[in-house]
């Protein structure tokens, strides 16, 4: 969606329903490309405990007047338990910079948020890992094929589907219908078009990438791109002690 769009779809149904917020001094909104910002101010003395509760209702009741397919929003509550108390900074010879991606998210993340007093957001400087489908549009012209077509049949051939279950003696298994890829290189195989005339398959019209997702912002350290993972304490828990826990665990 473009921003006005992001305004117009989204952005305003939240605003109007966060009005009934008890509490609430101010709402300030920034709506771009794909997605919206918004920050809610309370006035001194409000409950925030109740005041986030309130606010996670009325974004499922405005949920409801939403375009299909818009996803929830992350809600964080902004205090000084979230400003950033060091960052774990990733460097490689070997790996590129979406790949230290991959590995900081699923990897160390994980490891991070078991530590007492550590909460970990997500890390930042690279694209998360995506599988991408290229298509030729003239292949597709010679084929008389559109792009939703191909669309539509990398949402048919790669789900998992519950065909039931079957009673073999005294046991009852549940048999899934596992149509999901194990090696991504298989989606080029996926059938497109079936009938009369000759099957057309991805392979016919592009080809398959396990790359990345569009690079919406980088980082750099010392120059050079990289990815950083930011460390937060919670509310109650001792910077000095957080930071110790964490050099402790790298």
């Amino acid at each position: 969606m473009s921003p006005a769009q992001m305004e117009g779809y989204l952005t305003y149904y939240y605003e109007s329903n966060f009005l009934y917020v008890a509490g609430l001094d101010s709402v300030e909104s920034k709506s771009v490309e794909n997605f919206a910002l918004l920050k809610l101010s309370f006035l001194p003395g409000t409950d925030m405990n109740q005041a986030l509760s309130q606010t996670v209702a009325y974004i499922e009741r405005a949920h409801a007047y939403m375009p299909a397919g818009t996803v929830p929003p992350f809600v964080l509550r902004f205090d000084a338990g979230t400003v950033p108390v060091g960052y774990v900074v990733f460097s490689s010879k070997t790996h590129s910079v979406d790949e230290l991606q991959d590995l900081a998210l699923n990897r160390v993340r994980p490891l991070f948020t078991t530590l007492p007093g550590v909460s970990s957001p997500a890390t930042f400087g690279g694209s998360s890992r995506t599988i991408v489908i290229h298509v030729d549009r003239s292949k597709l012209n010679s084929y008389r094929m559109s792009t939703g077509e191909v669309v539509k049949a990398l949402l048919s051939g790669n789900v998992i589907a519950p065909a039931g279950d079957v009673r073999t003696g005294k046991l009852d298994r549940i048999t899934p219908m596992n149509a999901v890829v194990s090696n991504i290189s298989e989606l080029a195989n996926l059938p497109v078009r079936t009938g009369a005339g000759p099957t057309v398959f991805v392979r016919d019209v592009g080809w398959v990438e396990d790359g990345s997702d569009i690079t919406l912002g980088y980082a750099l350290v010392n120059g050079r791109r990289t990815v950083y993972l930011p460390v937060t304490k919670r509310a109650d828990a001792s910077t000095l002690a957080v930071v110790n826990e964490v050099k402790r665990a790298i």
